[in-house]
């Protein structure tokens, strides 16, 4: 597709894999990983996060972060702080999102600190509380099952990967042989995926309980939710057919939004999980789902095209070979937006910009903590 739409951006995204191996090379990852380890602790101890996260190869995500501040300022304070700021926001975010991902995903005791999916949480929220308010717009509502429901056997997850896997194929203009092999697969990716993944988080559970019984014993009946890889969430039919229409359009969007450099490649991929977190707060609704996921990718786009330059040179340093000597970045690291704000308040001007961030997040959790002391107080009083 890229080649015979004649797309012509230079910064290439090189996967998440490649980011991971640059902070796991990091001279300074054993006290990043070290901090966030001990801010999980502490926030259990003094009883303000119930995310217990176990997912120790995800903490790159947020150690990133540090690992690019100390890069530009080589101020090890800053990024140990910036790294911990990232943790705190992630351990946050993973406790307001935990009901979600036991209503919407039927996984109950359970959060997901992955960054790559929370990420997401700060544009989608909002977004979604939008079109809530719009007239007209917050009247259309079309799920998965409302596909079944009106398209009979064309709504079946199998049919739409099917018809899916054709227009990219045909797009991609390879021969039909080709075609179809693709359509066929994308049908198969539909239809198995979601299976497969069931049994994973089927295998995940006894885990989870395991550890709960556990924690309880050591945080005096405390219920904590155990942190897993948001992977245990990405099989979800409404997420896997979202992002088989986010992705090609991702790729549109690289084309046309005014200042974008950046060509979607490797992490194509694992649009899914940044697209996970937007399908759960949109309860399904495939509109809500693709308008917001687009919002959501458009901003990963602008992140990664800012802060290229500085991971570019991470990577070199760390001995990661780029590649002709071009730009790259990925859809992880700092273009994910909720790294992006974190690194970008640390590295320009950090007397003024890491108190303001620290005020909205002071904010954003005061205001949080009240609404759902609220709504516990109206269960509890309806309850009685």
């Amino acid at each position: 597709m890229v080649k015979n739409w004649g797309i012509k951006l230079d910064i290439l995204d090189v996967g998440w894999g490649s980011i991971a191996a640059v902070t796991w090379g990091s001279p300074i990852i054993a006290i990043l990983i070290f901090a966030i380890l001990a801010v999980n602790i502490l926030l259990l101890v003094l009883n303000r996060t119930d995310t217990l996260d176990v997912d120790i190869w995800n903490y790159h995500h947020m150690a990133i972060v540090g690992i690019m501040v100390y890069f530009v300022t080589h101020n090890i304070w800053l990024a140990l702080l910036s790294t911990i700021v990232m943790a705190v926001i992630t351990f946050k975010l993973s406790d307001w999102t935990a009901p979600l991902v036991e209503k919407f995903f039927g996984l109950p005791g359970v959060s997901l600190p992955t960054v790559s999916a929370l990420s997401s949480v700060i544009i989608a929220a909002p977004l979604n509380a939008i079109i809530d308010r719009i007239p007209g717009l917050n009247k259309i509502d079309f799920s998965l099952k409302d596909a079944q429901k009106y398209l009979g056997i064309f709504g079946e997850p199998m049919m739409i990967g099917l018809f899916l896997g054709g227009i990219i194929g045909f797009l991609a203009k390879y021969p039909v042989a080709d075609i179809m092999r693709i359509a066929v697969e994308m049908a198969a990716v539909l239809v198995l995926i979601p299976k497969m993944i069931s049994l994973f988080a089927e295998g995940l559970m006894p885990i989870s309980e395991a550890a709960q019984k556990f924690t309880q014993e050591k945080f005096k009946g405390k219920k904590l939710l155990i942190g897993l890889d948001a992977a245990v969430i990405v099989g979800n039919s409404s997420v896997i057919t979202t992002s088989l229409v986010v992705i090609p359009l991702t790729i549109v969007l690289a084309t046309l939004l005014p200042g974008n450099r950046v060509l979607p490649f490797a992490d194509l991929a694992v649009v899914a999980f940044r697209i996970a977190m937007v399908v759960a707060i949109a309860r399904g609704n495939l509109f809500r789902s693709i308008l917001i996921g687009l919002v959501v990718m458009s901003a990963v786009l602008y992140g990664g095209t800012i802060t290229s330059p500085v991971l570019t040179e991470l990577a070199a340093s760390v001995g990661l070979d780029v590649g002709g000597g071009g730009l790259i970045t990925s859809f992880a690291a700092t273009s994910l937006t909720v790294s992006f704000l974190v690194f970008e308040a640390f590295i320009h001007h950090p007397i003024i910009w890491v108190p303001v961030l620290l005020i909205v997040i002071g904010a954003v959790w005061f205001y949080i903590e009240k609404v759902k002391k609220f709504r516990n107080f109206e269960e509890n009083k309806n309850i009685a």
